[in-house]
């Protein structure tokens, strides 16, 4: 399937020059009609009996293996979640972490980590990374480890920058514990788990996933406590709530995830093109160049697919005049600046129509 075939596949962009897949990706044609043969199967099989229920869990076992595969992780590895917060809360909640213990994150993170970092029980230390170059975020890191600290925690692709961080090189150099929230990464480009303890990923942005559904890495699920157990926690119970572990990864599985959005999901990742990393890469460099012509853009070329840029008014009144002219787009509160998520679905008429309407706010027209 060439480029021009794959992005017909999506309706949305008939309409819109979509550039916000950082919030959530367009769905495609086979998502919507996965989502929809499922929905009937459902309704046709009273969601009950033998056949449905084990359907349902093959459907699992389905996705579950193809995430895995888009990770280099073997899939008793993968939990299936419903966001890439649930993914940071079973971690933190299962590492027992208290006042004693200390967290390294950077200071560009999005709340759905922050949050989790916060309630942890530990001391969080903040490496200020975001107004630096790229290359020094190794060092920036690693200088706020102390003794007391037990975890790194922070994300593949700052969410604001777009500042690709150096998760290999922190575990390797650390030797610590790494938790990574991939929300803006999975999907983008390609990621490779590697030697890292836990990893987070979104289904429903880069992925062009229905929503919620996330998934979470564990590399190894038995030193990691349940702390948020679901029915699939267990294989066994007795009376008394004691249970038997499930296998692998799956025992931190967010509990019941909606068969329709499994299958569109399933149908999202089937979709995904074996180019889809070279070609986001591209398009965003593109986008890039055209805007830095005219406007302040935010960080370093040959980092991840988001591009952000100071606008030449207020950010949320530019989003919503763009949306009003077909460019979807999002302002990112209290910096200052607009934010352009480029896909491989991206072309060159997203970007101008994106920098024509920049213009226009930019007149006054």
């Amino acid at each position: 399937m060439n480029f021009e075939e794959a992005r017909a596949r999506f309706p949305v962009l008939e309409r819109f020059a979509y550039l916000n897949a950082g919030t959530l990706g367009p769905l495609a044609r086979p998502t919507l009609e996965a989502m929809e043969r499922r929905a009937k199967f459902d309704q046709e099989q009273g969601r009950g009996g033998r056949e449905w229920f084990e359907s349902m869990l093959t459907l699992r076992t389905s996705v579950r293996e193809q995430l895995a595969d888009l990770i280099g992780a073997s899939a008793d590895r993968v939990a299936l979640t419903n966001s890439t917060t649930d993914g940071c809360n079973i971690v933190l909640a299962g590492l027992e972490l208290g006042e004693a213990d200390e967290i390294v994150t950077t200071d560009s993170e999005h709340p759905g980590l922050l949050l989790p970092l916060h309630v942890s029980g530990a001391r969080v230390r903040v490496a200020e990374v975001a107004a630096r170059p790229t290359a020094a975020a190794l060092d920036t890191i690693l200088a706020c480890v102390t003794p007391r600290t037990r975890l790194l925690a922070l994300s593949h692709v700052l969410w604001t920058t777009g500042q690709v961080m150096p998760i290999h090189e922190l575990k390797r150099e650390s030797g610590l514990p790494v938790l990574v929230d991939g929300a803006q990464s999975v999907g983008a480009f390609d990621v490779e788990v590697g030697e890292l303890d836990f990893y987070t990923v979104s289904c429903q942005k880069w992925l062009c996933g229905p929503e919620p559904l996330g998934a979470l890495y564990v590399r190894d699920p038995e030193r990691l406590r349940i702390a948020i157990p679901s029915y699939f926690a267990q294989t066994s119970i007795e009376p008394d709530g004691t249970f038997v572990p499930a296998k692998g990864a799956s025992r931190f599985d967010s509990g019941w995830l909606a068969p329709p959005a499994l299958a569109g999901l399933g149908a999202a990742l089937d979709g995904l093109p074996p180019w889809h990393a070279a070609r986001a890469a591209e398009l965003t460099e593109r986008c890039r160049t055209a805007l830095a012509a005219e406007y302040e853009v935010i960080g370093e070329s040959g980092q991840g697919t988001l591009v952000s840029f100071v606008p030449s008014g207020e950010p949320a009144d530019v989003a919503r005049r763009l949306y009003d002219e077909g460019v979807v787009v999002r302002d990112l509160p209290g910096t200052g600046w607009v934010r352009a998520s480029c896909g491989w679905w991206t072309n060159d008429e997203d970007i101008e129509r994106l920098v024509a309407g920049l213009r226009r706010y930019g007149s006054g027209a």
